[in-house]
């Protein structure tokens, strides 16, 4: 019996089987978080899911329910596609819904193969199951013949109660007696009050059940207006749009038991039957259980044995033949460890595709995650970090006293990530493999910004309430208002603030569409679909549960992570091997004085990690020594753990102000300067202050990072005092000697810390990454900055920025060369070669046949390369473009003759050709006793004059997106340091948001006007501007427009004025309000830089009007926008004896049709120039 509650007075039973959560995406506004407290409330203890054809909601809401004592019911409203699932038709093939809930394991398993069917072989504008999928895995299922839009409500409602009723008899012969359900629902709308009585007909006349519903798409009737908002934001439209899919009524919320008897007073039984389908519901998830494929050994060996052998052999290579005892008691510890808890068949696999890559040539990064903490994984080549020589642990990857799946994340080189995936899938099997689903969810600012769109305010005052949000991680709008004065200022004084806050409340943190996650994977022993429900996205298998479900459910999931990083040091490690075959980047010198030196410097654009403006600042104030400064610098520098970097540089250089409180801490904090900074440090201090094991210090580690206080408090006690507990024992601090004061305040700075502190394991995975960047900067810096800067050739920003730090470096950036360059940037006796990729119209296959042409001999000149490329993707525009980007420079003849060569050379290749496929012999020409000269290597270029420098540069911009052989602002340097208050650098880079709503003012050149006709039908433009450090875009509104057109030209210097705008997901722009050439400005008098065509100009053109309501004064404005022009126009009104001087757009040419036109509607005399 149900519990007498509010909601349920008289104790009866019902449970909603039909209810779309938050994961029937923008449609769906139960929040499972909240919807649990929605089921008490109305007095019920069972809740079913059924999401629109999807499941991803299914592990979530399981969990939330059992939390809240509520028996869950999984199950799915399915698409049934009208004809079969593979027919998909325009027009013809649609869908009806059915409601399928799991009765058991059976059922489960059934479910997640339809509904995985339904995307990867039934998707057509819905994922869709068919009839055929509903006779093969209908067993273990409770089937509800759904809503509206299920096919016997839709048969009643095109009349034929006949096909109705065959439809439902179908149904029950399938799913059996007692398992199929003729679905009830009212929500008041007028289709309801048709089907409902003809329902009750079929449902009598039948004998099948009935069960009442209600589509339950929010939780409380005064929710439906958010619900449209979800809507809204699904389709683009706004509230006052007037057609809107919305639902008709309120009435779509999750009813208490009283008012569901209510609704369905004529059949109660419809009501009592939920809860006999609810009783039938028994399904539960498998958490826990590990679930790792089988790896098969080489030559039938037992693979335990085989791991082994891997362990052992790796760990003579790695520490010679002398290796301590101590490393062989943490390898022996480590192999038992992985062995007990099962996951020796999970390192095999690692171990397998890692070793696939390093086969193939595929750069593997040194680890990342605790997983570098394994000396196992050390020895056999998964990691290449010495946990031994970083202290780092082993209890922080596996950890024996807690069972979870360890994580081993693996970078890959950026370009053949995916090699290493086909690899994974062909060895597997690619139905055994999948990718994994990632949520977009609405965070604070989108959630305002979404919700302002769709309530029709207007951009900018949304865009201010939004600003006002902190740019933090994990920021919500709850804490916003407590930490923006001016946010809560706003939403206590507007009501429209007060309204958009709210809403965007309700719908702040909701999933708003799904995607792949960048790099998980997760491989099965069976087919992935006997686990987990998968959907597609662009045509790949993803699974419908996340990243933690998978781990939770045991499912084997891996991380590969494309790093282009790794590509800029393979790139780079080829290149010095061509002049230094003996060079290995495996070989380098980790305690290398020279490159600490650079970094000292703060000269580390372009090395991973350390490139940030802030993080340059610290490298000087530190001044790093090895490679254990680098790691405390990665961990640190980061929200949080920052406010500590001043005390950690102050120990640096004052040794002596360190102060430990107890001596037990000194040699466990002395690598970082007394500061604790790791989590790996928490832990020894838990295991050598107090005893812990390692295992459990990684659990009060992991409570105190999630600020769980219970647990905290209680391992206080046993951290001070110790702890007798079987299998817990320890003495704690005050049995070691420390007092309880000290041993307290260790564990509240503990506390305090454990938040913030990093995973040293990571950190120094990448430190070892950003060390061997920083080396071949240092000491092979040509072609390091070449391999940088091919990994960003579709980045001009970055290509810009990173060619000012060669100019910096001394290296020359040279234009591309047909006969040097490959298709990526090369490293040239100490210059830098332009690679012919970056050269617009020059395909891939082109550029390789360039290379393998000219290996034979170099090409000559324009005509030979031409004919040599002959039958090649080779066209004139292809030609032009490397001539304007400067290919054929060396070849001594200038751009401009070359350009008007390029047809007449096309045309004579093209004729020999022919010529030579006709017969090689011509007996005519030979009888003729004609030489055969005619086919000769030879074309008279006819010399014209060079174009002129800004041409050059203009074209070069044109063909490659970037000045080649120069820059506009090269000459403008001096004025550049002068006028402009902020590099582009400075107004895009990280640091951009503080100077967000500034004035500013940079020196660029214009690289290219869009305009834009805006609303009410004026013009503006979006320039795109660049300096020597980036480029960014300029918005140029209407009035600003007006006055300064005549700067607007494109390759121009100009000064421009204005305010930056700084928005979380787009790049910064800026608001001109000025735009002055660079010749003649002067920033002490910015008024004179305004044009000033009326001081300036040569005639101007006088106009006597009556008055401005009199039937000519329109008539002439219009002759003056059609003669549109330079001569400024002054208008004479004779009622309020007054001059008017016109706006800009009114500006006329001094044209003689637009006088004679202008005389002949207002007479001679009122008309005049001068």
């Amino acid at each position: 019996m149900s519990d007498v509650t509010e909601g349920n007075r008289q104790g009866r039973d019902f449970v909603h089987l039909h209810i779309h959560t938050e994961y029937s995406l923008l449609d769906g506004a139960c929040r499972i978080d909240q919807l649990m407290d929605r089921v008490k409330e109305c007095g019920q203890n069972a809740i079913a899911i059924t999401d629109h054809g999807v499941m991803y909601g299914c592990v979530q809401f399981y969990k939330a329910a059992k939390k809240a004592g509520i028996k869950p019911i999984i199950g799915c409203e399915v698409y049934v596609a009208t004809r079969t699932r593979f027919d998909k038709v325009n027009k013809i093939d649609g869908n009806n819904h059915l409601i399928l809930l799991c009765k058991n394991e059976t059922g489960y398993k059934n479910l997640i193969k339809m509904v995985s069917a339904a995307f990867v072989e039934g998707f057509y504008s819905k994922p869709r199951v068919d009839k055929q999928l509903l006779e093969q895995y209908h067993e273990g299922l409770i089937c509800l013949s759904a809503c509206l839009a299920g096919e016997i409500p839709q048969a009643i409602l095109a009349g034929d109660y006949e096909r109705a009723k065959a439809t439902a008899l179908w149904y029950q012969d399938l799913f059996g007696k007692g398992n199929y359900y003729i679905e009830l629902q009212d929500h008041g709308l007028e289709e309801d009050t048709i089907v409902l009585p003809q329902l009750i007909k079929l449902a009598r006349g039948t004998g099948i059940p009935m069960a009442a519903t209600n589509d339950s798409h929010y939780l409380r009737k005064d929710d439906a207006k958010m619900q449209s908002i979800l809507l809204c934001i699904q389709t683009g439209k706004t509230i006052q749009d007037a057609d809107r899919m919305e639902f008709q009524t309120d009435e779509f919320y999750v009813k208490t038991t009283d008012e569901m008897y209510e609704l369905f007073a004529m059949v109660p039984e419809a009501c009592a039957n939920t809860q006999k389908i609810a009783d039938q519901c028994n399904f539960d998830f498998d958490f826990g259980h590990t679930k790792i494929p089988y790896y098969k050994a080489p030559n039938g060996m037992d693979n335990q044995e085989f791991f082994e052998k891997l362990c052992w052999d790796g760990l003579e290579r790695r520490y010679g033949p002398d290796v301590p005892q101590s490393n062989k008691d943490r390898l022996t510890y480590e192999i038992g460890v992985v062995k007990s808890m099962g996951y020796t068949n999970y390192y095999l696999i690692v171990w397998d595709y890692i070793n696939y890559a390093k086969s193939q040539g595929i750069p593997v990064g040194p680890g990342r995650g605790s997983g570098a903490g394994s000396i196992a994984a050390y020895c056999v080549g998964i990691t290449d970090i010495d946990p031994i020589r970083y202290n780092l642990i082993f209890e922080r990857f596996l950890n024996p006293e807690r069972v979870s799946m360890p994580d081993f994340d693996v970078d890959f080189c950026y370009e053949r990530r995916q090699e290493v995936i086909d690899y994974v899938n062909r060895k597997y099997g690619a139905d055994h493999v999948a990718q994994i689903v990632t949520f977009g969810t609405m965070a604070a600012r989108n959630a305002i910004r979404d919700v302002g769109r769709v309530m029709g305010m207007p951009y900018q005052s949304v865009d201010v309430v939004a600003k006002q949000v902190p740019m933090e991680l994990k920021m919500t709008l709850k804490r916003a208002l407590e930490v923006s004065p001016e946010l809560k200022r706003m939403y206590d004084s507007d009501p429209q603030v007060t309204e958009l806050i709210d809403t965007a409340l309700k719908v702040e943190g909701m999933p708003r569409h799904a995607s792949t996650h960048a790099a998980g994977v997760v491989i099965t022993p069976e087919p992935t679909d006997y686990y987990l429900p998968l959907a597609t996205n662009d045509g790949l298998p993803v699974t419908q549960f996340n990243m933690t479900e998978i781990e939770e459910l045991g499912l084997l999931k891996m991380d590969f992570l494309g790093l282009r990083t790794l590509t800029v040091i393979r790139d780079a490690e080829a290149a010095i091997q061509k002049k230094d075959p003996s060079f290995s980047i495996r070989k380098l010198d980790y305690d290398d004085a020279a490159t600490y030196k650079m970094l000292g410097q703060g000269e580390t654009e372009g090395v991973f990690q350390l490139e940030s403006s802030g993080m340059k600042q610290v490298l000087v104030g530190l001044q790093p020594q090895n490679l254990e400064d680098v790691i405390a610098l990665i961990s640190l520098y980061r929200p949080g753990p920052m406010d500590s970097i001043p005390t950690y540089l102050r120990n640096r250089h004052e040794p002596d102000k360190i102060s430990y409180k107890t001596p037990q801490l000194a040699h466990i904090l002395d690598v970082t300067n007394g500061c604790i900074v790791y989590q790996e440090q928490v832990m020894q201090i838990f295991r050598e202050l107090a005893g812990f094991s390692f295992g459990q210090a990684d659990n009060v580690r992991r409570a105190m990072s999630k600020k769980k206080h219970a647990v905290m408090e209680a391992e206080r006690e046993h951290f001070v005092h110790g702890c007798t507990e079987p299998g817990h024992e320890c003495p704690g601090c005050v049995a070691n000697g420390i007092s309880e004061k000290v041993a307290n305040e260790i564990y509240d700075e503990m506390s305090s810390f454990a938040s913030y502190a990093f995973n040293k394991s990571h950190a120094a995975c990448y430190a070892y990454v950003a060390f061997q960047t920083a080396y071949l900067k240092c000491h092979y810096p040509s072609e390091f900055m070449a391999a940088l800067l091919t990994s960003v050739l579709d980045n001009t920003d970055k290509v810009i920025e990173y060619s000012g730090e060669c100019a910096r470096l001394g290296i020359k950036v040279l234009p591309p060369d047909v006969n040097i360059s490959n298709g990526g940037f090369t490293a040239d006796n100490g210059k830098i070669r332009f690679g012919l990729n970056a050269v617009k119209n020059v395909g891939r296959n082109l550029i390789e046949r360039v290379v393998e042409e000219r290996k034979e001999k170099p090409y000559s000149n324009l005509y030979d390369f031409c004919k040599r490329m002959h039958g090649t993707e080779l066209n004139r525009r292809a030609v032009e473009c490397l001539i304007k980007a400067g290919a054929f420079d060396s070849m001594g003849v200038n751009r401009h003759s070359l350009v008007e060569a390029v047809d007449g050379i096309i045309k004579s290749v093209e004729s020999d050709s022919r010529r030579n496929l006709e017969g090689q012999l011509d007996l005519f020409s030979v009888m003729g006793g004609e030489s055969q000269t005619s086919d000769t290597d030879s074309y008279e270029i006819k010399p014209f004059p060079e174009y002129s420098h800004t041409e050059l540069l203009q074209q070069e911009k044109e063909v490659s997106g970037l000045y080649l052989s120069g820059h506009p602002l090269d000459a403008y340097r001096e004025q550049s340091v002068r006028f402009a208050s902020n590099s582009i650098k400075e107004l895009t880079g990280e640091d951009a948001h503080k100077l967000d709503g500034n004035h500013v003012r940079i020196v660029c050149t214009i690289v290219k006007n869009r305009m834009m006709t805006t609303k009410s039908n004026t013009m503006m433009a979006f320039t795109s501007v660049e300096d020597l450090t980036g480029t960014m875009e300029v918005i140029v509104f209407p009035r600003v427009l007006d006055t300064f057109r005549d700067a607007l030209k494109e390759n121009a210097v100009v000064v421009i004025e204005g305010r930056l705008s700084v928005r979380e997901d787009e790049p910064s722009k800026l608001m001109a309000e000025s735009i002055s050439p660079i010749e003649g400005y002067d920033p002490k008098r910015p008024q004179a830089n305004r044009p000033n065509l009326m001081r300036d100009a040569a005639q101007r053109l006088y106009v006597r009007l009556p008055s401005r309501s009199c039937p000519e004064y329109a008539k002439v404005i219009n002759l003056l926008e059609i003669f549109d022009g330079d001569m400024p126009v002054i208008f004479y009104l004779e009622d309020v004896k007054q001059k008017l001087a016109a706006p800009r757009r009114l500006y006329a040419s001094g044209h003689p049709l637009l006088l004679q036109e202008l005389k002949r509607l207002l007479g001679e005399r009122n008309v005049a120039t001068k």
